[in-house]
């Protein structure tokens, strides 16, 4: 029997220097699953028209999805906003990977999971292209940084991954309200489709949360933080951290301290609601 039911993963941006893809491959080696989805931004159409950075485990994060299908695994690729040339595919199968715009995915124990990538909720992306580029190349360059900086801290035997891109997010205020309006809409969207739950990418922050009366998730990224979202055989749905120096998977602990910290102002009035965010230790 594979490790886990169905594995969920988002926003890995092959193509691109910033791509953690030895560390996918890691995750994928250790962990079997029926079912694989990939949520968009897999490969990244707009950065590689700057610039092409295609290395050789690019190519192997390729053939081993490649592989898995062929293995009877089901895999579905729901194209993002990085690599929405394919989207116009919906509905095809290519090499036993089928493409859709959207889908279901229903948990052993009955529950209804609606899969998305998420750039249609990002006003920002929808009705102002250029902003989103702009943005796009700033966030890579914060994230070339930080595999920098990364270099250092390992040098100097400082503990733990810090992220430069996560850390910006959490002081930046607009950032902030930016994240929660997302899930907001995307949440919203799914309660009116009448499911249990959402699992989408594209912001690049992998969360679990109550949201209303559905369960909001995020795959994260596997550029920054290197998250994907689980399905164990007793119907438990998970957000998981493989460690970007390749170290062994972890459950996605919460950090009440950031989570604390984000809830405040812009959210007074409104209903709490239950959340864990998945954050690289500061």
């Amino acid at each position: 029997m594979p490790a886990v039911r169905a594995i969920f993963v988002s926003d890995v941006h092959l193509g691109t220097r910033a791509c953690q893809a030895e560390s996918l491959l890691g995750f994928l080696r250790e962990h079997e699953s029926e079912y694989l989805y990939l949520l968009g931004d897999i490969i990244d159409f707009w950065s590689m028209s700057r610039s092409v950075q295609w290395a050789g485990a690019h190519n192997t994060v390729v053939q081993k999805v490649l592989r898995r299908a062929r293995h009877g695994c089901k895999v579905f690729f729901i194209p993002g906003n990085h690599d929405e040339a394919l989207r116009e595919y919906a509905g095809i199968a290519f090499g036993d990977i089928r493409v859709e715009s959207e889908w279901i995915h229903e948990t052993l124990d009955g529950r209804r999971y609606w899969l998305v990538h998420g750039d249609e909720y990002d006003q920002v992306t929808r009705h102002h292209r250029w902003v989103a580029v702009l943005g796009d190349v700033g966030y890579d360059a914060l994230v070339r940084i930080n595999l920098v900086l990364s270099r250092v801290r390992r040098a100097l035997r400082r503990p733990g991954y810090w992220s430069l891109a996560g850390y910006a997010k959490q002081k930046v205020k607009k950032a902030v309200s930016f994240i929660f309006d997302f899930e907001d809409a995307v949440a919203h969207a799914a309660q009116q489709r009448g499911v249990d739950g959402v699992v989408c990418g594209h912001i690049h922050w992998a969360a679990d949360r109550r949201i209303g009366k559905v369960r909001y998730l995020n795959c994260g990224d596997w550029v920054d933080t290197c998250s994907a979202i689980v399905e164990h055989y007793d119907g438990r749905i998970e957000v998981v951290h493989w460690g970007v120096d390749g170290a062994a998977l972890g459950k996605a602990l919460p950090a009440p301290a950031v989570a604390a910290a984000l809830v405040q102002p812009e959210r007074a009035g409104r209903p709490q609601e239950e959340r864990i965010y998945l954050t690289p230790d500061l």
